[in-house]
Order: C-alpha cells, then sequence, then structure tokens
C-alpha cells in the first residue's frame, strides 16, 4: 500500500510495523518512523540502516535498567517558574561525569527556557543527544521524569547535591517588602529541606483522599477491637490516637519540624504567613525496579 506525498508514492507505514521495529530495537517511536519512511516500508531494510548509524547498539544498551543518575532543579529569576527533572544512568561513575552533567543542565535549561512541561516533549527533543551519550558511555541514559511548579514564591533544594530534589510553591504569600521576601524564602527552604528528609505525600489531611482515610480508619478500628478493647468510648479514643499519628506520617503541616521539634511545619507556616501551594519531591531510581542477578 503506497500513498502521495508531495507527488510522490510513499509507502504505508503502519502501526504495527513500527512496533516491531521498535520491539525488535528498542529505539524511539519517531526514529522507528523515520527509518520506515526512508526504507519505504521495508523493515529489514530499516533495521539495517539504524544498525549501520550505531543507533540499534545503543537500542540495546537502553533496554537496560538505569537507577543511578541525578536530580536537577531549576526556577526562573521571577521565581515564580521551577522544573525539576530526573536523569538516569546506570552506574555512579557515569552520574558524576562531566560531558553527562552537562548533558544534563542543558536539559533542565532548554526545559525552563522553552516552558516545556511534557516528559514526552523533552524527551523527544534530546533523543539524539542521549543516544549518543548511550553509545560514549555504554550503557543506558533515561530522562525520566519532570515536575513543574508555579506560584507567587518558589524556592528549591538539593540534597546530596543530586540525590533528592524538592521544589515548595507558595500561593496567596502576604509580601510587604523586600525584606519580606528574603524571610519567607529562607523559611520555605527550610521546610523544603524538611520534605526532603521526612518525606511527606500530602500538605494537609483535606488532601489526602476520603477513600484512603476511610480505609485507614477501618484498619485502626480492626486492630484496637482484635487487642480486645469493649468499650466503645475507649475504642474510639485509642483510633483517634491513631489517626492523628496516620496524619502526622504523610502530612506536611501535622508533621513536627524537622529542625525545631517544638513546633509542628504548619504551625511554623503560619508564624510566617506562608501558604504552602504544592511541592514536589524527586529522589533519584524511587519507584525503579532493580534487577537481582543469580
Amino acid at each position: 500500500m503506497f500513498y502521495k506525498n508531495n507527488g510522490k508514492l510513499m509507502a504505508n507505514i503502519t502501526t504495527a510495523m513500527i512496533k516491531e521495529i521498535r520491539e525488535r530495537t528498542g529505539i524511539s517511536i519517531m526514529e522507528c518512523k523515520k527509518a520506515l519512511v526512508e526504507s519505504k516500508g521495508d523493515i529489514e531494510l530499516a533495521i539495517d540502516k539504524m544498525r549501520k548509524l550505531g543507533k540499534v547498539k545503543a537500542a540495546k544498551k537502553a533496554g537496560r535498567v538505569a537507577t543511578e543518575g541525578i536530580i536537577l532543579n531549576k526556577i526562573t529569576p521571577d521565581i515564580k517558574y521551577g522544573v525539576l527533572i530526573e536523569i538516569n544512568c546506570e552506574t555512579d561513575f557515569v552520574a558524576k561525569n562531566v560531558a553527562f552533567k552537562a548533558f544534563c543542565d542543558e536539559v533542565i535549561n532548554v526545559a525552563t527556557e522553552e516552558r516545556i512541561m511534557n516528559i514526552e516533549n523533552i524527551q523527544t527533543k534530546f533523543e539524539k543527544k542521549r543516544t549518543e551519550l548511550i553509545v560514549k558511555f555504554g550503557e543506558n541514559i533515561n530522562i525520566r521524569r519532570i515536575g513543574i511548579l508555579e506560584g507567587d514564591i518558589l524556592v528549591s533544594y538539593l540534597h546530596n547535591n543530586t540525590h533528592i530534589g524538592v521544589i515548595v510553591s507558595a500561593t496567596n504569600a502576604d509580601i510587604v517588602s523586600a525584606t519580606d521576601v528574603t524571610t519567607k524564602k529562607l523559611v520555605m527552604k527550610h521546610v523544603a529541606m524538611h520534605i526532603a528528609a521526612i518525606k511527606p505525600e500530602y500538605i494537609k489531611v483535606e488532601d489526602i483522599p476520603s477513600k484512603m482515610v476511610y480505609n485507614e480508619n477501618k484498619i485502626q478500628l480492626d486492630i484496637v477491637r482484635n487487642l480486645g478493647c469493649k468499650s466503645q468510648e475507649m475504642t474510639q479514643k485509642i483510633v483517634e490516637g491513631r489517626m492523628r499519628k496516620f496524619f502526622e506520617e504523610i502530612c506536611l503541616n501535622d508533621q513536627l519540624f524537622v529542625m525545631d521539634q517544638s513546633k509542628t511545619v504548619g504551625k511554623l507556616l503560619c508564624e510566617y504567613g506562608i501558604k504552602i501551594n504544592k511541592f514536589i519531591r524527586f529522589e533519584v531510581g524511587e519507584g525503579i525496579q532493580k534487577r537481582i542477578l543469580f
């Protein structure tokens, strides 16, 4: 099957054909489609061409698990727009390499300057350079995820330079002077450090999905009943105490501030008139299934 493009007969490239090449080579969808068009729909010829260009060799390495890497953050000069990116490799050796770091810096700079919010878009934009790095280092390189935040005041923090990254956004902040901005930024920086260390999942109790709260309450109720508590009033009090502990573990505002255990993060923010709108926390390799070798 063929179709016309600018008067020329072109092969009808199907999704199945692209999928077959991608499964056999591991190369990106756009590269597979391009190779098929150039080879007029001949799958074997397309693969041969990509092999000659060294792309298949890189693609085989791209199938390996990359759990090392770095987190990068960048906030615009007006402190109202921030980007957090995780880029992975296979070894700590490559993560510390100058060329790898230069690639990572270019990725986050472009993502910030061009306001690229979609991970697929940034991956496509840097696919050629990523492939070149894979060939250079002999291991997989992956632009894994991107996080974007906007707000009246943004701050960021990197723990251990590159291992854990946090961006915090404050909305409706009551800013009265340049000094006030500086103070709020410092407090927010400390809160970002707290988030890096304690790893909360939500800002306040109201943010927790109602289903999660319901399920946890049911679990705690069953636990208390299994302990043999027969008083309904006592059971309820114990469950309430356990639920408070649950909220403290996952809610930022309910956690004791890591730098001052005499107050919660919520109380600290209230003292400085700061309302946290959202935060993003990335940790290198979290959630990636590591391979176990026998």
